[in-house]
């Protein structure tokens, strides 16, 4: 069950990066691509999980330092998911558009 998860998590990203990529995300898939390889790498044990001595290990620094607060659920252990999860709970809206002023004249 975990396989497929990742699976359908790595096929995600691969589908996602040339958009991303042609829209001007190019950094940023580069970077989920990147921690998506260290999340593996780090995973001594390859069971699809990471434990807080394995975030720590060096090569998941992002996870290490916010380990607790991805394991909402205090198992001591997080996925990938848990850190999408994570990082999107934590992620700042854009701001929003200014309302037009009432009665506003001003020409293009």
């Amino acid at each position: 069950m975990q396989t497929m998860r990742y699976w359908v998590l790595a096929l995600a990203l691969g589908a996602a990066m040339p958009v991303m990529a042609q829209s001007g995300y190019g950094a940023i898939a580069n970077k989920m691509a990147n921690a998506a390889k260290n999340f593996d790498v780090a995973d001594k044990d390859h069971d699809g999980f990471l434990t807080k001595e394995e975030a720590n290990s060096g090569s998941t620094p992002f996870i290490g330092a916010h380990f607790d607060k991805i394991d909402k659920n205090h198992a001591g252990k997080v996925s990938k998911e848990d850190v999408v999860e994570y990082i999107k709970s934590v992620r700042k809206p854009a701001p929003a558009a200014a309302p037009a002023a009432a009665g506003s004249t001003a020409k293009p």
